[in-house]
């Protein structure tokens, strides 16, 4: 193929790849950083749902194994309590020294005074002394069947019965389980872990019953724990981290062990801010609804607080884990696993702070937001500085513009304005030839633009025939300008010739058929088809002292039919041509239309100038696509409602056959067909030299964008009012 060469000062052509790298780096560099910033977000947001899941997991394992072992654990160390309590109460000695007691203290008189003389107390105290100091007991007691208090390390309990705290629990013993109390407030003066002295100190009790020889239960032997340091060193065995504890709470939400944060709930006056004071049976479990460790002041009363979420689950009877996240009774998020111990009466619950737990979770979230931003800002940057240079290039571009100077080629006034770019009047720099120069538009200079704009100039420049517009030059300017450059027609286009003057006669009619004849036969042989035929693109000329010379124009939307490089400027099966004059072919298979397809455009354009008026029109585009389909044209002679030639009216009707094998088999056949018509050959030179001389205002010639060559769409070359006769491309 041959293309004609740049001009002086412009980059040679072929210029595709280039260009089209060029212009793809220039409009589509910035696209990649945002891909992979979204890839990266996708991506990012799988792995850290993946890794969520995973640190969950691995996080609800953790808090049932730990809950799991502390349980164990104080199961262990329970059944431990219960055990001692059984062996020391199946002791014969303690059976035999509790039954005097107990038959003490149903003797008359003073009761406190009878016991506190017999010699089974004395007795019974160095019996139990050994049990007492080897499991580090700080009491006993001895209760008959009416829990009175027969026998007592702390002596200010004798003869007491009915105990607030005690009753609970002996009278499980008394109906012969071995058991170990709830924590609960002293009723006696007892000294504290901070050797502080006073009542109310939390105690507990192992108790079992006590049996005769008969085997039945005659009362019950317990030992005093001490559960601020016994029961809560078994839940702080196995917890998690800095923040992570294991503690107790009865039926009601009230806390049965030590708590880890008695400091931080004394600040926030969850607690008594006294030296002695302890979270174990002073703090209820509740929500506080806000984290009271940082300032959070709850405007309800505790009362009306909700509570926790963990305890409200296992005083409902149920086993939890939960790792999304509560609020703990300090307010502060937590993650937990519970357990409700029904034979015991009281649950336990494993936490650890939820910014602890999730540590790891947002180190890997800090990293990847840091990299995400990272590349945001990079791909903002890239964004920005491509908008930059593109704005640079096209100011560059209009200020060349403005210096009217494009390589070898001055630019004068522009003369035409089509979808794809502008037409400019001008002259070579030396030759002085009065050239029209078509450049692509500034505003949309994209790689497929470029593609088509260059494919335009390499279709047209393989044509020779003078019917034919002609390509002189095309290239680039530094400022990235594409143009090329062509004949500069003086002539009118048929669309404004026919609305201009109306319907023209059959002379002419054949004359100017006969030259596109030419032009279409040249281009069909080498397997170019316009797919564009219309009146808008046909013009009548005056070229070397001739007048009404043909030139078709536009071969933008040219198929070449033999070459699938070619396939992908245009998509498969996309509508090509102008609505009014499309084959049915080019509507329902596009992408298979032939030279004959040309032919019936021709056909349309012929009854335009016959009769003044398109073949088919309808109400919507699709309308006249179906009559372009379906329909059968009117005769021409009844359109126009006078005679006209039998043989040109039925050549005119052939090329608009449906089917394209009904058609004029090439140009050459309809050429040959035009010239035994009656009136060929009637329109002579004279004829038409006397109409440009009459009839054609200078004005009009020179102003129109056809007489520049310029690719111009059927809205433009048509009624302006007419939004249904459109290019569609």
């Amino acid at each position: 193929m041959n293309v004609p060469p740049a001009a002086p000062g412009t980059s040679p052509g072929p210029i595709v790849p280039r260009a089209s790298t060029a212009l793809l780096f220039e409009r589509r560099l910035w696209i990649w950083p945002l891909v992979a910033a979204g890839l990266l977000a996708v991506i990012g947001f799988w792995m850290r749902s993946k890794v969520d899941q995973a640190i969950q997991v691995q996080l609800r394992t953790e808090l049932k194994t730990l809950l799991e072992a502390d349980v164990e654990g104080l199961k262990i160390w329970l059944d431990t309590q219960k055990s001692n309590a059984v062996n020391a109460a199946r002791s014969a000695d303690v059976v035999r020294l509790s039954s005097e007691l107990f038959a003490v203290a149903e003797q008359p008189g003073d009761i406190v005074s009878n016991l506190s003389v017999a010699p089974a107390t004395k007795q019974l105290a160095a019996e139990l002394a050994p049990a007492v100091e080897e499991h580090g007991y700080s009491g006993y007691i001895v209760v008959n069947r009416q829990q009175r208090v027969v026998a007592s390390l702390a002596a200010v309990l004798l003869g007491e019965r009915d105990l607030p705290g005690y009753q609970e629990f002996l009278a499980k013993a008394l109906a012969g389980d071995p058991v170990v109390s709830h924590p609960f407030p002293s009723l006696i003066l007892l000294t504290d872990k901070t050797g502080r002295t006073s009542v109310g100190v939390p105690t507990m009790y192992t108790a079992a019953p006590i049996y005769d020889e008969a085997g039945q239960i005659i009362g019950a032997l317990g030992f005093r724990l001490k559960p601020d340091v016994d029961f809560t060193r078994i839940l702080s065995v196995a917890r998690g981290g800095e923040t992570g504890e294991t503690y107790a709470f009865n039926r009601d939400g009230l806390l049965l062990s030590e708590s880890r944060f008695d400091d931080q709930l004394k600040r926030a006056s969850l607690i008594a801010d006294r030296p002695d004071s302890q979270s174990i049976l002073q703090l209820e479990l509740r929500n506080p609804g806000g984290d009271v460790t940082a300032g959070y002041r709850p405007a309800k009363n505790r009362a009306d607080w909700p509570l926790t979420e963990s305890v409200a689950s296992a005083v409902a009877g149920d086993d939890g884990v939960n790792t999304a996240g509560y609020r703990d009774y300090r307010g502060v998020p937590v993650v937990a696993a519970w357990k409700w111990l029904p034979e015991y009466e009281f649950g336990v619950i494993t936490e650890i702070d939820k910014a602890e737990a999730y540590a790891p979770l947002s180190i890997i979230h800090t990293v990847f937001w840091g990299l995400f931003g990272l590349l945001a800002l990079s791909a903002l940057a890239i964004f920005l500085f491509s908008i930059t240079v593109s704005r640079l290039r096209q100011t560059a571009r209009r200020e060349a513009l403005k210096a009217r100077q494009l390589g070898q080629y001055t630019l004068e006034e522009k003369i035409g304005q089509g979808a794809m770019g502008v037409v400019y009047r001008g002259h070579h720099a030396m030759l002085r030839r009065p050239t029209a120069i078509k450049l692509l538009n500034v505003e949309k200079t994209t790689p497929q633009s470029i593609a088509r704009f260059e494919r335009e100039v390499r279709l047209t420049s393989q044509l020779n025939h003078p019917n034919t517009i002609s390509i002189y030059d095309y290239g680039r300017t530094p400022e990235e300008i594409f143009y090329y450059a062509m004949e500069l027609l003086d002539g009118i286009n048929l669309d404004m010739l026919v609305r201009g003057w109306g319907p023209l006669p059959e002379s002419r009619v054949i004359h100017i058929l006969t030259q596109l004849c030419g032009s279409l036969n040249e281009a069909h042989g080498l397997g170019l088809i316009h797919r564009d035929i219309k009146p808008a693109n046909i013009m009548v000329c005056q070229r070397g002292g001739m007048f009404d010379v043909v030139k078709l124009l536009d071969f933008g939307l040219v198929k070449a039919v033999d070459a699938e490089r070619e396939a992908g400027l245009t998509a498969a099966n996309a509508l090509m041509g102008t609505p009014l004059y499309m084959s049915p072919e080019a509507v329902t298979n596009p992408d298979l239309v032939d030279a004959r397809s040309d032919l019936y455009s021709l056909g349309a354009v012929a009854y335009f100038l016959l009769t003044g008026t398109a073949v088919f029109n309808g109400p919507t585009i699709n309308e006249i696509f179906r009559r372009h389909v379906d329909a059968r044209p009117q005769a021409p002679s009844e359109r126009l409602g006078q005679a006209i030639d039998p043989l040109l009216e039925k050549t005119i009707v052939r090329c608009l056959e449906k089917s394209p094998a009904a058609r004029p088999a090439s140009a050459l056949e309809l050429a040959d067909t035009l010239a035994r018509c009656v009136a060929a050959g009637d329109w002579t030179g004279a004829d038409a030299k006397a109409w440009w001389a009459t009839r054609a205002p200078k004005e009009t010639v020179d102003g129109s964008d056809a007489a520049a060559g310029t690719t111009t769409s059927a809205a433009e070359r048509h009624d302006s009012d007419d939004p249904l006769i459109a290019t569609i491309a």
